[in-house]
């Protein structure tokens, strides 16, 4: 992860992927920058896609109709690829994140990578070696789980313990503490009507602190300013 934030454009081939993941691929996604863009593409009208309306709504994804030309075709890859290869040219997108287990994106993936941009790839584990190779990062869809409950914490709060946890994940130093300013920016990033006085607290750093059962929060001072780390507990 660099400093600098990554513009990420994210393009969902709906009819290779398991919308249950969606919300978790996104919050996976967002460790390695922000993202500006996300699209899922298919035949909305198909009864097979009917379950994606609410996450489409709940994660402002932007639906993509590509009806089919053919009976028994789809034209959702290649539309795909063609929005992909437009914000490559006209754009200046860092990485594009392409959900799909359809190896018929490698050569995408391929032209994205020649291009200087970074690729990370979302799919299953049986995606073609051939697709995963062509990414810089791929991720797959059954490492990602459904956030659960956290019991230890009010159950309200769980989605907000579950974020911060996979802040602490991605932004550790040698120490293998977390900076909480790094983290609350991740936090906006994927969930950019976060307000910590919902959660009871003035600031995310009184939050940790209140939960010390959990969180192991240290502070120092850089300057004239305070520095706050923390650590989840084992």
């Amino acid at each position: 992860m660099t400093e600098e934030i990554q513009r990420i454009a994210m393009f969902i081939d709906a009819d290779n992927t398991q919308v249950g993941k969606i919300e978790s691929a996104i919050l996976e996604i967002s460790k390695y920058g922000k993202i500006l863009v996300k699209r899922a593409y298919g035949n909305w009208t198909k009864s097979t896609l009917k379950s994606w309306g609410d996450i489409i709504r709940k994660l402002a994804i932007k639906q993509m109709q590509q009806p089919d030309y053919v009976k028994g075709k789809n034209a959702t890859d290649m539309a795909l690829t063609i929005d992909a290869l437009d914000f490559l040219y006209n754009s200046d997108y860092d990485s594009f994140a392409i959900v799909s287990s359809d190896s018929d994106f490698t050569p995408l993936a391929i032209k994205l990578r020649e291009s200087g941009k970074n690729v990370i790839g979302i799919g299953n584990k049986k995606t073609s070696e051939a697709f995963v190779s062509s990414c810089d990062i791929f991720i797959y869809l059954e490492n990602l789980s459904e956030n659960e409950k956290e019991k230890e914490i009010e159950p309200v709060y769980w989605e907000l313990d579950n974020l911060i946890k996979i802040a602490y994940e991605t932004y550790q130093n040698d120490d293998g503490y977390v900076n909480v300013g790094a983290a609350g920016s991740y936090i906006k990033r994927v969930k950019p009507d976060f307000d910590i006085k919902l959660y009871g607290a003035k600031k995310l750093t009184e939050y940790l602190k209140k939960y010390s059962n959990l969180y192991d929060v240290k502070e120092y001072r850089n300057g004239s300013k305070t520095i706050f780390e923390y650590k989840v507990k084992d």
